[in-house]
């Protein structure tokens, strides 16, 4: 009897000793480890939409500051930029180069549409997450066929839809003349304002549009092209450096059109100081995130936080420029991606974690905004203010509008 009590017993311990709790196991595919989390990126460092570089640079800054804070979940970021001068070839070449040969587990915030473009085949062939891409292109939120990409700031749909509502209710009489660079980008902003003023407005009041290629070496021609074809609004759906182009251009040739400018080239620093403040004010674009020189911000906790982060992680980046706000933004939400991975760092959970934001909340995006998304909403952010520049900064205006796009 006693022999049976001990084998009981014996029995007993095992499965007691069986029921403990394990330690939920580590999964890393390559670019993670205990220690690290590699993440690739490429900008244009050089070339025609170098003042995007200021966003790659940001960016950089900030992981330093997570690693100088212990990381993430213990874990240091090593993130590798590198640039492609906004050629699509490059940005091949710079994509292989992190994925084959530097191993990195996810590529962020590459910048340009038809850079991306070329890249995304090859990424999703490859289940290597594209994430958060530098453009509002809205192919970029394809979930269906493409669901290792996801975007991150409004669409060019949507804020093209935003300009034309702004029209119709404000000048409905009026011809308006666009500028636009040739490719889907341009050609994406170029449909939302269509779409929004509908096909017979459309036809009425577009009297002329006129692409430009970002090897030029001026927008001259093409500004004084417009001012002939009688044009009152002019469409500017241009990057940085043509953007100040066409702005100064219009100036000195005394066409005075009301002016949309692009949310992609409104930067106070990069391109309106450039351009000439006096050459740019009342000049009309859309916001969602908060743009340092505008004093409504001076007291506003985040802005402050954000002013500190850069005099000690970059002083020598421009605070009056958006692209730094941009650049610290998606920097954050990637970092949050990553914490909600814990340690579970693989490809596949990443684009989970990225497809699983609900109501983030970040303090450089304008009140009301937050961040969604969810595995068939591959596009975070999806609302904007109207804004216009005053001669120093901009003064946001009207309600924060939703433009919401779904993928069929």
């Amino acid at each position: 009897m006693s022999q049976t009590r001990g084998i009981l017993l014996a029995i007993l311990l095992v499965l007691c000793v069986g029921t403990e709790p394990v330690a939920a196991e580590k999964k890393y595919d390559p670019g993670a480890s205990d220690n690290e989390i590699k993440i690739g990126n490429i900008m244009p460092y050089s070339g025609p939409l170098s003042a995007y570089a200021l966003i790659g640079r940001t960016e950089a800054a900030f992981f330093k500051k997570i690693n100088d804070e212990g990381g993430i979940n213990g874990r240091r970021i090593n993130f590798i930029s590198y640039d492609d001068a906004f050629s699509p070839p490059k940005t091949v070449e710079q994509a292989r180069k992190l994925v084959e040969s530097d191993e990195v587990l996810l590529i962020f915030q590459s910048l340009g549409t038809p850079t991306n473009n070329a890249i995304r085949q090859y990424m999703n062939q490859k289940k290597v997450p594209q994430l958060f891409v530098a453009t509002g292109a809205t192919q970029f939120g394809d979930w269906k066929s493409f669901p290792w990409t996801m975007g991150w700031q409004p669409t060019y749909q949507t804020e093209g839809r935003i300009y034309a509502k702004y029209i119709l209710q404000n000048i409905p009489q009026g011809k308006i003349g666009i500028l636009y660079q040739n490719d889907d980008s341009g050609r994406d902003y170029v449909k939302g304002l269509k779409d929004g003023l509908g096909a017979e407005a459309a036809k009425r009041m577009i009297v002329a549009e006129l692409p430009y290629d970002p090897s030029e070496p001026t927008v001259d021609s093409q500004v004084v092209t417009l001012k002939t074809s009688r044009a009152d609004i002019f469409f500017n759906e241009t990057s940085p450096k043509f953007a100040a182009q066409a702005i100064r251009k219009a100036a000195e040739i005394g066409w005075k059109p009301v002016q949309l400018l692009a949310s992609i080239s409104n930067s106070v620093g990069s391109v309106l100081r450039p351009a000439g403040l006096e050459n740019a004010k009342g000049i009309l674009s859309t916001n969602y995130l908060k743009d340092p020189t505008d004093p409504t911000w001076k007291d506003d906790p985040a802005i402050k936080e954000w002013a500190s982060f850069m005099d000690k992680y970059f002083p020598e980046g421009d605070k009056t420029s958006t692209f730094s706000v941009y650049g610290y933004l998606t920097a954050q939400t990637i970092v949050q991606v990553l914490k909600q991975c814990g340690d579970e760092l693989t490809r596949e959970n990443v684009m989970r974690q990225a497809a699983n934001l609900k109501d983030f909340e970040l303090g450089l995006l304008l009140p009301g905004i937050k961040i969604n998304t969810s595995p068939t909403d591959y596009f975070p952010v999806e609302q904007m203010q109207m804004s216009r520049f005053n001669g120093e900064h901009g003064e946001l205006f009207g309600p924060v509008i939703s433009g919401e796009i779904g993928t069929q």
